[in-house]
């Protein structure tokens, strides 16, 4: 008997503009002890789904059925639903630091969960918060679980949230994006301590996730969704290796993990508004394989020998049918042989503390001797576990932190010792890309200011002349100039992203910093950027440092990968030696937790809390 059983599930969300329709007949079942994978693009109802089955969608319409255990939550008060969440069904949110509380330590936080839904002393509450952490692989958990938030790293954190959501051994997980921005070698742990909750505890586990790579390797059964509807159902090996439905082979072919560098083949176009009623396929207007009928009537339920069902017009698998995308290699620029290199980085350390009120104090060495050369005209990745002084790094060589002793040269020119009146000038040549784009934007300002700040700054154009570069630069990545006046809160993720790289290119620079510019988008719309930056780099010949714990985005970006550790370059060697030849034991370590073979075949081999 199925633990979960949702069927013909809508959801209707009201609001000033009309019904968002996030959730439209939708239905599914999940096993206990199953992995059960959602997919699908931002907007496409996954989390909205997860948050009805724990009672969190106050406000909206629901109707259909969602039978945990033979109960209809949806029948359930909101008492008796409060009685169920996290004692027989928990979660795991997406951001860690945000869902926990940062004014209490994590054992009050674990305690007070086990003490809303059991009679239990405090004292015996910490002791099980304690076993908790411990068992999670928190070193040292009768010091830690008095600590705040703020004092674990993320990995460490996601750890807590997953240590508060087991302690009282639910029967039922929903993990919405548990790994997201995660390192390779911390999300492997996660993913093995996942595996043995199911095995010890029995826990059945759905997770919401838009890594396809990820799901394809863990998933017993996953299911792809899209403008709120179910796109396809089934195993997770068929689903995600030989897909039925085209937006699911879309958002495979999108995500970067084929050896050639060319162009990644994006699917075209944006999702329908969720505010309309929908006429036939709600993927017709992407789809590469619609036919007249797909915009005119809602499409069948197509079920396969491999136990796949698609909600499509196509009568055999689009994997079967959809032509091949080929890519054609991307040809780095070959710089002389004799040019100097764009940036000449020679042993830079950085220590944090080392002296305060009190006296000396040995400090925190954050990076031991950092040295290379950056082409002029390529791309450098730099891989590596969080804390390792990546973005420490690049902050130095941005000109946003000075380095304690060693050397940073830029076309020539060291960037240590300059004044202000020199760093300004020497920022049109560097510019920086963030993680988050939303957070690097100021909300309260419209897009056309937010890019024309370079030239503001500069005092390089103003009035009508600043207002044309500003849609020409809007143009060139990809946006509507007709959008110049829009906030940040009216664009996509992607969108940000875009508006984050016009902002750098705006003073022509001849090196761009990106720091995870994609670890937080959707495959499709991380293939766009991706393809973009490709694209400029070619068109304008820029130099790239590239940040990523992605192993597969850097590999197709990058034409040289630099491999750190602890504040110090393991291994450095141009793309195909470093995967095909890695020399260093910790790129080797990085690499198989990259690996879904390895994932799906050996998850106990890594050690817990390494």
């Amino acid at each position: 008997m199925p633990l979960l059983t949702v069927r013909n599930l809508h959801i209707d969300i009201p609001t000033g503009d009309g019904d968002v329709h996030a959730v439209r007949d939708v239905s599914f079942s999940v096993e206990p002890e199953q992995l059960f994978g959602i997919a699908g693009e931002s907007g496409s109802g996954k989390s909205v789904l997860s948050q009805a089955i724990l009672g969190l969608m106050p406000g909206a319409r629901i109707s259909g059925e969602i039978l945990f255990e033979g109960k209809n939550l949806l029948e359930l008060t909101p008492r008796q639903m409060q009685k169920l969440r996290g004692d027989r069904i928990a979660m795991i949110s997406q951001d860690p630091l945000s869902s926990l509380h940062p004014f209490y330590s994590v054992g009050r936080q674990i305690t007070e969960a086990i003490r809303a839904h059991r009679r239990i002393s405090e004292r015996a509450a910490l002791e099980e918060a304690i076993d908790i952490l411990g068992r999670v692989g928190i070193h040292s958990p009768e010091k830690r679980v008095f600590d705040f938030p703020h004092q674990f790293s993320g990995g460490m954190r996601q750890r807590v949230m997953i240590a508060m959501a087991i302690v009282l051994r639910p029967a039922l997980l929903i993990a919405d994006e548990p790994t997201t921005a995660l390192d390779v070698t911390v999300q492997a742990q996660i993913l093995a301590l996942l595996n043995q909750m199911r095995r010890e505890l029995g826990t059945a586990i759905i997770m919401v996730t838009h890594d396809l790579e990820l799901l394809s390797s863990i998933a017993d059964h996953a299911m792809v969704m899209y403008a709120g509807n179910r796109m396809e159902l089934g195993p997770g090996e068929a689903v995600l290796k030989a897909p039925a439905h085209p937006y699911t082979l879309g958002l495979l072919r999108s995500s970067p993990t084929q050896e050639t560098r060319g162009p990644l083949p994006s699917i075209p176009g944006q999702p329908p508004s969720l505010l309309a009623e929908q006429v036939g396929c709600a993927f017709a207007a992407r789809c590469q394989s619609a036919m007249e009928i797909c915009g005119q009537k809602r499409p069948p339920l197509r079920e396969f020998d491999d136990e796949t069902r698609s909600l499509c017009w196509l009568e055999t698998k689009a994997a079967s049918v959809a032509p091949s995308v080929p890519a054609e290699p991307i040809q780095d620029l070959q710089p002389a042989p004799d040019a100097p290199p764009i940036v000449s980085v020679r042993d830079v350390h950085l220590t944090y503390g080392g002296r305060n009120l009190f006296g000396a104090t040995p400090g925190v060495e954050v990076l031991k001797g950092i040295s290379f050369d950056l082409a002029r005209g390529t791309t450098l990745g730099i891989v590596g576990e969080s804390g390792c002084g990546k973005s420490t790094l690049a902050r130095i060589i941005a000109g946003l932190l000075p380095p304690t002793s060693g050397d940073v040269v830029i076309e020539g020119e060291s960037i240590t010792g300059l004044d202000r009146r020199q760093w300004v000038e020497m920022r049109k040549r560097v510019q920086m890309v963030f993680q988050n784009p939303f957070g690097s934007l100021n909300p309260r300002r419209r897009v056309g200011s937010i890019i024309g700040d370079p030239f503001r700054i500069q005092n390089i154009a103003s009035g009508a002349d600043r207002k044309r570069r500003v849609r020409e630069l809007m143009e060139i990545v990809g946006l509507n100039p007709e959008h110049y006046n829009r906030f940040p809160s009216e664009f996509s993720g992607g969108q940000r992203q875009r508006i984050g790289i016009a902002r750098a290119l705006a003073l022509n620079p001849s090196l761009i910093i990106f720091d995870e510019p994609v670890s937080a988008l959707d495959v499709s719309i991380q293939a766009q950027i991706l393809n973009l930056i490709a694209r400029l780099q070619s068109e304008l010949g820029l130099s790239y440092l590239f940040i990523s714990h992605d192993l597969a985005v850097v590999r197709h970006v990058s034409s040289q990968i630099v491999v750190m550790k602890s504040g110090q370059i393991v291994e450095h060697a141009d793309t195909q030696t470093l995967y095909n030849m890695p020399q260093h034991p910790y790129t080797r370590e990085l690499l198989a937790a990259a690996d879904p073979d390895f994932r799906s075949a050996r998850p106990a081999a890594l050690e817990i809390g390494a």
